[in-house]
């Protein structure tokens, strides 16, 4: 069982399939902590490890990325310990809040270093997924769901890996249908609302994928 020190702060509590989420200090700094050690026994030596190994491959690959929460320390196997991004999330925004549209540029940027690095999100749909900073700076953040290009090399599942890479840019432009529609183009509409049968068919298998890296995240 990880020992929290007397500035920890449960932010939410455990569940029987959710890991519970900290706050408190990394070497003066604040940060945040995915915590399985309080999950239940099989849950925690099984889906926690797995998510735990996988997360902080996702963190490594994408290390240095200004966007990306740096990630602190791995506690094996139990939790991950990563920098806590001051500012909110873009689910708690209100849709008359004003979001510079510079911001989904940038968001849209950022993205696309992580895919250079050869990760997908697979979940920037969720709009408590991407934060607007204090610094006015987009970040990125929960990569439990995340999957890897080197995972998925071999046909068919290269045409699923470039499909979730387009679902993440196409969360930015949920996003901005919801605070900035006036910005959203005509093009942007077409690629967002219009699918071919061969699209509809990879987003049928990417569903299917997508739901068991949610549960399981």
């Amino acid at each position: 069982m990880i020992q929290k020190n007397k500035k920890g702060q449960i932010l939410r509590k455990p569940t029987s399939t959710r890991p519970g989420i900290w706050l408190l200090e990394e070497n003066g700094k604040k940060a945040i902590m995915k915590d399985f050690s309080r999950n239940r026994f099989l849950y925690r030596n099984v889906v926690g490890r797995f998510l735990v190994w996988r997360e902080g491959k996702a963190y490594r690959k994408l290390q240095g990325i200004e966007g990306i929460p740096a990630l602190y320390r791995i506690i094996p196997g139990t939790a991950l310990i990563f920098e806590l991004i001051p500012g909110r999330d873009m689910e708690s925004l209100d849709k008359r809040e004003g979001v510079p549209e510079s911001f989904f540029d940038a968001l849209s940027r950022l993205i696309s270093l992580c895919h250079a690095r050869g990760v997908a999100h697979c979940d920037l749909k969720r709009a408590p997924n991407t934060i607007l900073g204090d610094d006015g700076r987009p970040y990125i953040v929960d990569w439990a769901a995340s999957i890897l290009r080197e995972e998925f090399r071999i046909p068919p599942m290269n045409l699923i890996y470039r499909r979730f890479m387009r679902d993440d840019h196409m969360a930015v432009i949920k996003l901005k249908l919801r605070h900035r529609p006036e910005t959203v183009t005509g093009e942007e509409k077409d690629r967002y609302y219009c699918r071919s049968r061969g699209e509809r068919a990879i987003r049928a298998v990417r569903d299917k994928l997508r739901e068991f890296l949610q549960r399981a995240a």
